[in-house]
C-alpha cells in the first residue's frame, strides 16, 4: 500500500489525485477529453484521439482515485497518456490495493488488524 501511494524510489502516488506527485496524463478517455459542461462542441471518436489524445497539457478531467498500470521493473514511470501499459487505470491495478485494505479492515477476533499493527 505504501509503494503504491508514494514510498518508493520516485515518490510517486499511483493513485491519481492522492499526494503532490501523481500521474497526470491518464491513459483513460473521458478524463482526457474536456468536460461537455466545459466545451459543449460534439467530440468524435477520431476528434477526440486528434484534438485530445495527443495533448502534451494534463489531463482536463481527474480521474481521482483511479490506479494506474504503475512503474517498470526498475522503477521507471513514463507519465504519458500513449503509454497504456503505465498510464492506463484498470480493476487489476485496483484489486491488489482493495485485497490489502479489505484484510487490514475485517480485523482479528472482533478488532480491526491495524490496531494490532499500531504500537
Amino acid at each position: 500500500v505504501d509503494y503504491i501511494l508514494g514510498d518508493n524510489p520516485r515518490g510517486t502516488s499511483y493513485m491519481v489525485g492522492y499526494g503532490m506527485n501523481y500521474p497526470r496524463h491518464v491513459h483513460h478517455r473521458a478524463s482526457s477529453i474536456v468536460s461537455i459542461k466545459v466545451d459543449p462542441t460534439f467530440v468524435s471518436c477520431r476528434g477526440g484521439y486528434s484534438t485530445w489524445f495527443s495533448k502534451k497539457s494534463g489531463n482536463p478531467n481527474l480521474l481521482v482515485g483511479a490506479v494506474v498500470g504503475g512503474p517498470d521493473a526498475y522503477d521507471n514511470f513514463i507519465d504519458d497518456r500513449s503509454n497504456y501499459q503505465q498510464t492506463e487505470p484498470a480493476t487489476y491495478n485496483n484489486a491488489p490495493l482493495l485485497g490489502v485494505l479489505a484484510r487490514l479492515s475485517g480485523g482479528i477476533n472482533g478488532a480491526p488488524t491495524y490496531q494490532h499493527l499500531l504500537p
